[in-house]
C-alpha cells in the first residue's frame, strides 16, 4: 500500500507510470509530472477507469474513501465512472454555470496531456485577463461582444498573439458547455475574424558575419548580469532556439573535456508536437565549438550547485526569462536590426551564402539539419548521427569567424582566466 511519501515525492519519468495502492486504487503520474487518482474495475465483463481527481487536491485517505464507496455503488449493480458523468453534467446544469467554473472544469479534463508549461501558461492567460471580466459571469450569460472586449484589451498591450491564444481558451470552455447541454453556441468562434492578424514575417537579423559581431559586441558592451551575456553568447554559437538555451541543464552536456562535446536537447524541450515530445527518438544533439564550451563551463560555475545553468537571478529554480535577453538586446539599440530568435536566421544566411561562395553544395543540407529543420523520428536521428562530424566542422567555422576580435566568456565574468 501506498503512503503519503510516496506519493509527494513521486517525480516525472520519460513516461507515464502508475503506483499502486490496493484493491485497484492507484496513483497516476504522467511524463509532465500531473498526479491522478484513477480506480481500476470491471463492469459488465468489461474493464473500466475511474479517476478520482488531481493529488495533492486529493489526498492519499480520501482517495481511498472514494474508491470504497465507488466499490459500494458497483455492488449495487451501479457502473460509478457513468454515475459520475451523470452527476457531474447535473451539477453544471441545476448549479455553479459561472464560466470560470467550467473553465477550471475544462483544466482539468486536459491535464494528463498538457505539458506542466503549457498549463501553467493557460492558467495564468485565464486569471489575468479572462476571470477578472466574466469568471463569476454565468456561461449562458456571456455574449460576442464580452468576449471580444476581452481580446481587445489584450491586443491594446500588443500581445496579438496572446489574444488569439486567449480566444481559443474561451472557445474551449464554451465547447466544454454545449457538450454539457449549457448552451447552444460558441460566442467566441465569431471572434477570430475580428482579431488582428498574427505577423509570421521573418525575425529581425543581421545578414554578415561583420554585422553579426557587432551585434555582440553591442550586447556585450552594455552593464548587465553576466548570466545573461554568457546566454547570449552560447545562443549564437549555437544558433538554436531561446528557449532550448534558457532551459538548458547540466546533464545535457557531455564530453566537455574531449575533442567532440555535445548538447543532448530532449525532445520535451524542442519545438515538436506532443506525442513527439514525448519520444526519445525526436532529441537532438548540438556538437559544441570550443568558444560553446568555454562558454557553457562559465555558465555552470556562476550558477553554482543548481542543474539550471542560466537560472534566473531571483530564483535558483527557474530559467531566466525571455523577456530578460530580448530587453538587453533592446538596451543595446538592436530594436528592429536583431533579435534573440534571429541568430538562428544569420547562421542560416552567412553559412550558406559561404557554401555557395565555395561550391559546398553538399553543406546546405547540413545547415538545415544543424537548425533542426529536418523530420524528426529514426530517419531523421540517423541523418543527424551521420552527418556529424561535418556539422561540428560547421559549427567550428561558425564559431571561429563570430567571436574573432571578441573577448573571451571569461571577461564577461568581469574577469580574465589565464
Amino acid at each position: 500500500m501506498l503512503t503519503d511519501l510516496a506519493c509527494r515525492t513521486a517525480v516525472k519519468r520519460d513516461k507515464d507510470y502508475k503506483l499502486a495502492d490496493s484493491q485497484g486504487l492507484y496513483l497516476f503520474v504522467t511524463k509532465a509530472g500531473h498526479k491522478s487518482w484513477r480506480w481500476k474495475y470491471r463492469f459488465g465483463k468489461k474493464e473500466k477507469r475511474l479517476v478520482f481527481g488531481p493529488y495533492p487536491e486529493i489526498s492519499l485517505a480520501k482517495a481511498r474513501a472514494e474508491r470504497d464507496a465507488a466499490r459500494e455503488r458497483l455492488r449495487a449493480g451501479v457502473d460509478p465512472a457513468l454515475e459520475k458523468r451523470q452527476r457531474a453534467a447535473a451539477a453544471a446544469t441545476s448549479g455553479d454555470r459561472a464560466f470560470r467554473t467550467l473553465a477550471e472544469m475544462w483544466i482539468e479534463q486536459q491535464a494528463p496531456i498538457w505539458s506542466e508549461r503549457h498549463m501553467k501558461i493557460v492558467q495564468r492567460n485565464l486569471t489575468r485577463d479572462v476571470y477578472p471580466k466574466i469568471g463569476s459571469t454565468p456561461i449562458e450569460g456571456i455574449t460576442t461582444p464580452m468576449v471580444l472586449e476581452i481580446l481587445r484589451n489584450i491586443e491594446g498591450r500588443g500581445a496579438i498573439e496572446t489574444a488569439h491564444r486567449v480566444r481559443q481558451h474561451i472557445s474551449a470552455v464554451f465547447v466544454l458547455a454545449i457538450g454539457l447541454a449549457l448552451v447552444s453556441a460558441d460566442p467566441a468562434e465569431v471572434t477570430a475574424k475580428a482579431l488582428k492578424p498574427v505577423k509570421r514575417g521573418r525575425f529581425p537579423a543581421v545578414r554578415s558575419i561583420k554585422q553579426a559581431r557587432a551585434v555582440l559586441a553591442a550586447v556585450e558592451a552594455r552593464a548587465g548580469h553576466p548570466t545573461v551575456k554568457l546566454a547570449s553568447r552560447l545562443l549564437a554559437l549555437t544558433a538554436v532556439r531561446s528557449a532550448m538555451v534558457r532551459m538548458a541543464e547540466r546533464h545535457e552536456f557531455e564530453d566537455l573535456d574531449t575533442d567532440e562535446p555535445i548538447w543532448r536537447i530532449p525532445a520535451a524541450k524542442m519545438k515538436l508536437a506532443q506525442e513527439q515530445k514525448d519520444d526519445p527518438a525526436f532529441e537532438f544533439v548540438v556538437p559544441l565549438s570550443r568558444q560553446a564550451v568555454e562558454t557553457v563551463k562559465l555558465a555552470m560555475e556562476l550558477a553554482g550547485g543548481v542543474s539550471l545553468i542560466f537560472r534566473s537571478i531571483s530564483s535558483g529554480r527557474k530559467p531566466i526569462s525571455d523577456s530578460t535577453i530580448s530587453k538587453a538586446y533592446r538596451d543595446a539599440d538592436l530594436s528592429g536590426i536583431h533579435v534573440p530568435h534571429g541568430w538562428r536566421s544569420t547562421f542560416s544566411t552567412v553559412m550558406n551564402e559561404l557554401a555557395g561562395q565555395e561550391n559546398r553544395i553538399g553543406d546546405r543540407a547540413i545547415i538545415d539539419l544543424m537548425l533542426a529543420h529536418v523530420q524528426g523520428g529514426i530517419e531523421g536521428r540517423y541523418n543527424r548521427a551521420w552527418y556529424m562530424p561535418r556539422r561540428r566542422e560547421l559549427a567550428q567555422e561558425w564559431a571561429d569567424m563570430l567571436v574573432e576580435g571578441l573577448p573571451p566568456p571569461a571577461d564577461l565574468l568581469g574577469m580574465r582566466r589565464h
